[in-house]
């Protein structure tokens, strides 16, 4: 029996609602997963990122966090970034600091004591026997790169004048850098009260970079000297020294209970200059972790402002993951010429999350 003309005119209707809203579907998906249509070109879209819910901010687990471009001088990330916490082994970076100051021989020998070894009392761990001879620039060396406990002690307790001198050097060094809420008590980071901001500790950062030597003994990946009759091999606390897909210019991990996982850190990622601070991260392996979230936020927040600016061609200089993506990138431009864009900005995401415990 056929249907009255109203309903087949009806199912008629429908059937071509039903098409033409599979073939938009179909467009839709289309457009989304080859490319994204701006300023009169196609971009292909880069699949890496393509499940990032946000770039508006990186998921870090670092209770207080600081994420410093000094190659554009700006602020890119910043969470309790002005609040002073416990910094534990972050304090042998200023303890290196005032005893390169002083300018003491880093070949003079040393000898580690029984007074270093009571320095970090029960909980503190170190592989330096007392009565192990070393030079200073060994000590040095095992402080930053080992965090050893014993060496930073014994820096301190041969500095000019003992322990307290060099205590008293560590927070002139802090005012004179422009670190307002660090305080210092002793050289090794064991107490709690050894304190500073993440603000404060990219100041420290920066000056640290600046001495060759700090620069070297931080990054270096293993170092070997000589205790009683055997010789011991001491590796870096940080395990992203040794990826080459990181450059790290300067470093220093840290860790009590008060204080938490810490990391420090200046790197290059895509040609910019970063100073990386995270404090109180939660997790044995989440300081790590959210160094390396914040690198992919950058790279993607990075790509996604080159794919919306109006430009024509990549820079020439352009070097690493940024180069292969200018080479995947099919751009199709306007004819007009057009100047190149001004260096892109990662605008500034504070975060405002709960302090973990």
């Amino acid at each position: 029996m056929k249907k009255p003309g109203g309903e087949a005119q009806l199912s008629m209707n429908q059937r071509r609602c039903l098409r033409m809203t599979a073939v938009a579907c179909l467009l839709l998906v289309t457009s989304v997963s080859q490319a994204a249509v701006s300023h009169g070109r196609v971009v292909r879209a880069h699949l890496k990122y393509a499940n990032r819910a946000s770039l508006a901010e990186p998921a870090l687990r670092s209770s207080a966090a600081l994420v410093l471009d000094t190659t554009h001088s700006s602020v890119l990330y910043s969470r309790h970034s002005g609040v002073a916490l416990p910094i534990a082994s972050i304090t042998k970076l200023m303890t290196a600091l005032v005893v390169m100051d002083a300018g003491q021989s880093l070949d003079e020998m040393l000898t580690v004591t029984a007074e270093d070894r009571r320095s970090g009392g029960k909980g503190a761990v170190s592989r330096l026997a007392p009565g192990t001879p070393l030079t200073r620039g060994d000590l040095l060396h095992l402080a930053l790169m080992a965090s050893e406990n014993r060496a930073a002690h014994a820096l301190g307790r041969n500095y000019p004048g003992g322990i307290a001198a060099c205590v008293a050097a560590m927070n002139a060094k802090a005012r004179e850098l422009g670190m307002a809420s660090a305080h210092f008590v002793e050289p090794t980071g064991l107490s709690d009260e050894n304190v500073a901001s993440p603000e404060d500790l990219s100041k420290l950062v920066m000056a640290a970079a600046k001495v060759p030597a700090i620069r070297e003994y931080s990054t270096d990946n293993a170092y070997m000297v000589q205790v009683g009759r055997r010789m011991l091999r001491f590796g870096n606390t940080d395990s992203l020294v040794t990826r080459p897909d990181w450059k790290i210019e300067v470093q220093k991990t840290g860790y009590i209970s008060q204080a938490g996982r810490c990391l420090v850190m200046q790197t290059v990622i895509e040609d910019r200059t970063v100073v990386i601070v995270l404090l109180n991260s939660f997790g044995k392996r989440s300081r790590v972790a959210d160094a390396r979230r914040i690198r992919k936020w950058m790279e993607a927040t990075l790509l996604a402002s080159a794919t919306s600016a109006p430009a024509t061609s990549c820079r020439p200089q352009a070097r690493g993951s940024m180069l292969r993506r200018c080479r995947a990138a099919e751009i199709h431009a306007p004819s007009q010429p057009s100047s190149a864009p001004a260096p892109s900005k990662i605008p500034m995401s504070c975060g405002e999350g709960p302090y973990s415990t």
